[in-house]
Order: structure tokens, then C-alpha cells, then sequence
């Protein structure tokens, strides 16, 4: 790639004197022939010479990306400025078909398409609330022309239970190749039930160098839930068969129980480029040429997790064990972990080509856990339990044009903590073009062979004790993908074979199933648009081969129906319609307070319910409006069965409305 003078800057010094002029006349006066001198040196502004970008990126205003954290790779994202799914509030509802959840904003949801569901090994106890929590993986990177600002506000209910969502975004770049931002998100509800209120707060700040050799990526992210627990509702007739007039005189399990998750993390990864042949000034880019580059990644993270009870508060019936103290519950876990990484990243020939990068790297992990022991604290033992793991990784990319992509990865721990474990995967896509427009066909081969995780094999706490030894566990998985989207259709198919599988069980408990548990899913989306009139629904079948072990229902559902048009051309665009979901019946999760997470309860089937949500929402200009009616549908069928996890009730029928705006100096 090439372009003239690009990256350059003339430099000229303008009215020099001239030799022959008397030197003793002073310049400017009536008469004289002469002009001001100008000893300023100005340099062009360079342009966005990274090789992470091809032209059609640069040439947008705005665009955002992530990074990854193992190598020089980063994977471009959307912005969100658009109408498409703004009357989905929930996060983690925007994604296929959903989530089962508590039915509060802020609270814990687990994916109903079994391979969306969190993978992370990493203080598992906070994988219920992987919809809000940044990490260094998902948080955002931007580019900008202009400073970018985006600010969100949407509220539901009276004040005194009311449910807000506010975010804010802002970015700016100092160069075309330098810029930080900042991303906050607080949502939360102070309870449509009893006890009930959450607060979900996620702050990312990050910086970014992208330059022709050298990149840089750093960030903050800080993390905070809070959750009043309230372990769902004493029996579930008083939703199915009794109507209260305030829905906070519904009786609940427990009135004073407390989850607090606290995170803080530090990550910073830079790499730099030389070039395997010389390079001129007019060469605007190093993605087309031989070269390789190398790195360094730090991350250091810090979790911490408290749970509070009182045995007289409900407590006392809703948990069997009281180990510590048969009053009150004060349980607390800790963990942290610092990552270091060095990498290179060598590319033969072209970015883009057919072996675009091959990437190899080691890393050393270190971890600390610490929880309350009796036995430690009666010992004098209280400096917790520290853990080394060294890996090894490795991985290769490429792609032929447009037409074919394909890439693998392999990472192996040899020595230490979690010594053994393995994961491999393999991917290629295939794309025609058909008048111009893409059909894609792409496939996935996964194997993960994982140890443990720490908190799954050893726990103590004030409800729940156990001292595992489990098997690693075994995982592959095959994922096929046909992608048109000229006419907004996905179409996958996607099988897991699994041994030695940990979950948790009906009593919540850890447990490990030695057979061979299987997953199929089925997974269709198509949007049908007639006019200002669209049609989007999304299905997912699933069958799994031991429920016990891995619930999920037969079918899942979300359909949106919806019409748009322009109140005033290319300034005000309106949209109104009816969102919907449903998902059969299964043995679907139960939730457990003191532990924070999900288990696979076998008391009772949950499902066959259909839940829909009125809207309007409008963009004038940079603004996007939003009004709903959620839960519009409620005892208009001949049932109340309102649940997506055991006990715990969705939200009654109610009204929120919101704005985002979206400012470009």
C-alpha cells in the first residue's frame, strides 16, 4: 500500500533577508521592499498508519475494537448508535434468545443457548454477572475523528422501586493513531419485589497507541455488584394463584441476605513491528510486507466476594448447614491473579494472506486465593494459598482474498498449577459472492481439556463446605455457521460431547459426571422486511443426553415484530412493535444465594410461558428515544407461571422510557 507524501511534513522558512540589503536599514519602514520572517516549523498531521486497519476502517469516522490479550491481534465491534435492538434494556437479552434470570436488572442470568454460556476459569463465583463485568477481553477501544460522547438514561416504575440504566461513553483521540476513552455502566433496580434491589456499576478506562510499528493498549476497569438477596418467593402460588395489589407484599424467603462482588484490574499490552525489508516514507503501512513483531502483556486482577445473612431474617429456614455461626453469616472469598505474557508474531509475507500471522507466546500466572478456614484460623493460617502455572501458545492465520479464511490455536500447560491442560481449536470460512453480496460458510472444531477450578474443589463458608478432587475435565466441540446477510439470515448447528463434567447439582453442590454428556443446538435467525414493516424471529432448539447434568429446553424463542418509517425525512425515524419470547418447559436453573450461582435443581419443570413487551422508540437526529410497556401481556393468558429460575418471579407489567444521545465535538 502506498500513497505520495503521506506522513510527511514541508518545512520552509518564508522572508529571508536578502544578502545585498543594507544591513544597518531597518526592515518595515515606508519605502522598503521587504517581509516579515517566519522561523515556524509546521509538521502535516500523520495520518492512521496502523496495520490492524484496512482502508474502508480508516475512512469512518468512528469505529471500535478489542484487543486480545495473548498476542497482536484485536477484533473489530460495532457502536452502538443505531435503532436496531435499543428497546432491549436488558444486556444480556440482545444476544440470540436470551437468558434465564431473576428477573431484575442487575441481577444474576445464565445464557438459555447452552454454548453462549460463560467459559471463564477465572473466580467463577462472579460468572453469574458476566453481562456487566468489563474485563480486558471485552472492554472497548475507540478511534475518532472528533470527540465521541454518548450519554443513556432509562428509568421504569415508581421512585421508591424505581429501575435505572444509565451509561455513559466518551472518547478522544489526541492523534489518528492515540486516543483514550471511558465507558461506565450503572444499572440497577431498588426493587420491584421485597428485598430485592441490585446495583451493577462496570467503569473502563482505556488508552490506545496504534502507530505504523508500535501499539500500545492500557486500561482500568473496576467493578462493582451489589445485590439484596431475597432467595425468591416462599411458594410460588402466591404468583400463580393469588393477586397482591402491591407486588412488595408478596412474602419472599429472606429480608436482609447481601451479595457484594468487588473487582479491580489492571492490564496494559504493547507489541513492536520491524519490518523484514526496507521501508520507505511513502510506504503508508506494515500489513502488506514481510515482518515480525513482539510483545509483552501484563494483567493483574483482584476479586473479592462477601455474603451476609441473619438466621432470624429467613435465613434459618432457607439454609440447612450453619457451620460457623448459627446467627449470622459473614462469608467472604478473595482471589487475584498476575498474568505476565511475552509473544512475537511473525508475518511472512502479507497480513491478509494466505498465512497471514503465525503467532507464539509463553505466559506465568500467578494466583492467590483466600477464604475463611476454621481450621487455618484456629492454626493461625490466614495468608491464604498461592498457585504458579506456565503455558505455552501458539497460533496461525490466514486467509486467500475474500473468499477463504482459516486459522488454529494451541495453548498447553507443561509445568505447575494446572499442569496438563490443553486446548486446541480450528476454524475456516468460505464466502462466495453472489451479485455482489457475500454467502458465508464457516466451521469450528474445539478440544479443551481443563483441571478444576479452584472454588469447585475446596470451599468453606458459613452454609456450604466441601474438599473435592476432581478429574479434569473434557470438552469437544463442532460448530457449523452459514452467514447471508443481504437478506439478514444465520443459520448453525453446534454439537458438545463432554466427560467429566462439573456442575452443580440439586442440593448445590459440586459434583462430576464420568460418562459422556452430548449438547445439540439448532440455531436460526432471519429478518423478513416488507416496507417499514419487519419480522425478526430467532429460534434455538436443544437436546441434551443427561438433564441432570446439562438442562436445557427443547425450544427457545424470541420474535420481534415491528414497523418504522420517517416522520420527517432523514430526520426523525419512528418505531413501534411487540417483542416476544418463550422457551418449553425444563428443569430450568435454580439460584443459591450464599454461593452466587446457578444449579441444576430437579424440584420442578419451568417454562411453556409466553413474555412480551410493547415499544416505541424514536431517533431524531442524535438522539434515540425509548418508551416500553414491559410485560405488557400479563393476565391477559390463563396463567401467572412467570419464571425463568426456581422461585423467582419476573417483573410485573411495567413502563420505562429512556433517551441516548450521541454528541460528535
Amino acid at each position: 500500500m502506498r500513497t505520495n507524501d503521506l506522513g510527511r511534513g514541508d518545512y520552509g522558512v518564508n522572508g529571508n533577508q536578502n544578502p545585498s540589503a543594507n544591513p544597518f536599514e531597518i526592515p518595515g519602514e515606508e519605502g522598503e521592499n521587504t517581509e516579515a520572517a517566519d522561523t515556524t516549523k509546521k509538521k502535516e498531521r500523520k495520518p492512521l498508519e496502523s496495520y490492524f486497519f484496512d482502508d474502508s476502517t480508516r475512512m469512518r469516522d468512528n469505529f471500535a475494537w478489542q484487543v486480545d490479550m495473548h498476542g497482536n491481534n484485536i477484533r473489530m465491534i460495532d457502536i452502538d448508535t443505531l435503532l436496531t435492538d435499543f428497546q432491549i434494556d436488558f444486556p444480556f437479552l440482545k444476544q440470540d434468545v436470551g437468558d434465564a434470570y431473576l428477573g431484575n436488572l442487575g441481577g444474576a442470568s445464565i445464557p438459555l443457548n447452552f454454548f453462549r454460556r460463560p467459559q471463564n476459569r477465572d473466580f467463577t463465583l462472579s460468572s453469574p454477572f458476566y453481562a456487566y463485568i468489563f474485563t480486558p477481553d471485552n472492554a472497548p477501544f475507540y478511534n475518532v475523528k472528533k470527540p465521541f460522547t454518548q450519554a443513556g438514561y432509562l428509568t421504569a416504575g415508581q421512585k421508591k422501586y424505581a429501575e435505572e440504566n444509565f451509561s455513559l461513553i466518551h472518547a478522544q483521540n489526541a492523534s489518528p493513531s492515540t486516543g483514550f476513552n471511558l465507558t461506565y455502566h450503572n444499572r440497577g433496580t431498588r426493587g420491584i419485589y421485597d428485598w430485592q434491589g441490585s446495583k451493577a456499576k462496570a467503569l473502563s478506562l482505556a488508552f490506545s497507541h496504534t502507530g505504523k510499528r508500535y501499539s500500545a493498549h492500557a486500561g482500568y476497569i473496576f467493578n462493582h455488584i451489589n445485590l439484596k438477596e431475597n432467595g425468591g418467593v416462599i411458594d410460588d402460588w402466591h404468583i400463580t394463584d393469588t393477586t397482591y395489589e402491591i407486588d412488595m407484599n408478596i412474602p419472599m424467603s429472606m429480608s436482609d441476605a447481601r451479595n457484594v462482588i468487588k473487582n479491580n484490574t489492571f492490564y496494559a499490552i504493547q507489541a513492536y513491528g520491524v519490518p523484514l525489508v526496507k521501508l520507505t516514507d511513502e510506504d503508508f503501512s506494515m500489513a502488506g510486507y514481510p515482518s515480525f513483531y513482539v510483545g509483552h502483556a501484563i494483567e493483574y486482577s483482584r476479586w473479592f466476594r462477601s455474603y451476609t445473612d441473619t438466621y432470624a431474617q429467613g435465613a434459618g429456614e432457607y439454609y440447612e448447614n450453619w457451620y460457623i455461626n448459627t446467627s449470622e453469616t459473614a462469608d467472604s472469598t478473595f482471589e487475584s491473579r498476575l498474568s505476565n505474557r511475552l509473544f512475537i508474531q511473525l508475518q511472512p509475507w502479507d497480513r491478509d494472506g494466505i498465512i497471514g500471522v503465525i503467532d507464539a507466546g509463553v505466559g506465568l500466572d500467578n494466583y492467590h486465593y483466600y477464604q475463611f478456614r476454621l481450621d487455618d484460623y484456629l492454626a493461625g493460617k490466614t495468608k491464604g494459598e498461592n498457585k504458579t502455572s506456565f503455558n505455552i501458545y501458539g497460533s496461525i492465520d490466514g486467509k486467500f482474498k475474500k473468499y477463504f479464511d482459516w486459522g488454529g490455536k494451541l495453548n498447553f500447560t507443561p509445568i505447575g498449577y494446572r499442569s496438563g491442560d490443553l486446548s486446541i481449536e480450528a476454524n475456516a470460512a468460505l464466502s462466495v459472492y453472489l451479485k455482489d453480496k457475500p454467502v458465508s460458510l464457516s466451521g469450528s472444531f474445539v478440544y479443551r481439556r481443563n483441571s478444576p477450578n479452584y472454588w469447585s474443589e475446596t470451599y468453606f463458608s458459613n452454609h456450604f463446605a466441601w474438599s473435592n478432587s476432581f478429574n479434569k475435565e473434557n470438552e469437544s466441540r463442532i460448530d457449523v455457521k452459514l452467514q447471508v446477510p443481504s437478506i439478514h439470515l444465520d443459520l448453525s448447528a453446534c454439537q458438545s460431547v463432554m466427560t467429566n463434567r462439573i456442575y452443580f447439582n440439586e442440593r448445590a453442590l459440586p459434583a462430576q459426571e464420568s460418562n459422556a454428556v452430548s449438547v445439540s443446538g439448532l440455531y436460526a435467525s432471519k429478518e423478513f422486511r416488507l416496507g417499514g414493516f419487519h419480522l425478526n424471529p430467532r429460534v434455538m432448539l436443544q437436546w441434551s443426553t443427561d438433564h441432570r447434568v446439562a438442562p436445557v429446553p427443547l425450544a427457545s424463542t424470541f420474535l420481534s415484530c415491528s414497523f418504522q418509517f420517517y416522520v420527517v425525512k432523514d430526520v426523525l425515524l419512528l418505531k413501534f412493535g411487540v417483542d416476544g419470547r418463550y422457551n418449553t418447559r425444563y428443569y430450568a436453573p435454580g439460584y443459591n444465594p450464599a454461593l452466587a450461582q446457578f444449579y441444576n435443581q430437579r424440584e420442578k419443570e419451568i417454562g411453556n410461558y409466553v413474555w412480551m413487551d410493547a415499544f416505541i422508540t424514536a431517533k431524531w437526529k442524535r438522539m434515540r428515544i425509548f418508551l416500553k410497556f414491559q410485560h405488557v401481556n400479563q393476565d391477559l393468558f390463563d396463567t401467572r407461571e412467570y419464571f425463568q429460575t426456581l422461585h423467582y418471579p419476573l417483573n410485573a407489567r411495567i413502563f420505562k422510557y429512556g433517551i441516548s444521545w450521541s454528541f460528535y465535538d
